[in-house]
């Protein structure tokens, strides 16, 4: 059944409230070492399927101006959180994770501008392409089996995440460039 796209609550929208709030809680559980491994690595992979979940969801039952603010939120809440907690725990280098969130930062300021004057940016398929890879990124520095072994994998799905943010940013400034003349 379509839902209204002014409502406030629906499945939709209470899947990505509910990854907004345990965001921070996996924040909290991601290890100094290896106590807590799984705990961190089942709820990123939660979180993270929440996203698709939510997606999937709302393009069933409609979309809402509620969910189409919240979900590209708790998507940079998810994943830039966990990256800086990364850094912090000595995981992630800190540039690359600073190019991704100053890409982030310049795209949000963005969409709000072209959005106050009644234009809509929806997520390029590279943007969309973007978000998997960091959470792949993400998900393989996580987890045990892969973390240590594998560092190489999840470093290079970490710059191919930089690489595809800053390609899918300067896309949506070239075409917003564009559209102006």
């Amino acid at each position: 059944m379509p839902v209204d796209p002014n409502a406030l609550v629906t499945w939709a929208n209470a899947i990505t409230a509910g990854r907004l709030v345990l965001s921070p809680v996996m924040f909290l559980v991601i290890p100094d070492h290896q106590r807590g491994a799984w705990v961190a690595y089942l709820l990123w992979f939660v979180l993270s399927l929440s996203d698709g979940i939510d997606g999937w969801v709302a393009r069933r039952h409609g979309t809402t101006s509620t969910g189409a603010f919240l979900d590209p939120l708790a998507d940079k809440v998810l994943v830039l959180g966990a990256m800086f907690t990364l850094v912090s725990r000595d995981m992630f280098p800190l540039i690359p994770v600073l190019l991704i969130a100053g890409r982030e930062l310049v795209i949000s300021v963005y969409r709000v501008l072209v959005s106050s004057k009644g234009v809509s940016v929806p997520a390029s398929k590279i943007a969309k392409c973007k978000t998997v890879v960091q959470q792949l990124s993400v998900g393989f520095a996580l987890w045990p089996w892969f973390a240590a072994d594998y560092r190489w994998l999840w470093m290079g799905l970490l710059w191919l995440a930089v690489a595809l943010a800053l390609v899918s940013g300067a896309l949506y400034l070239l075409a917003s460039r564009a559209a102006r003349k």
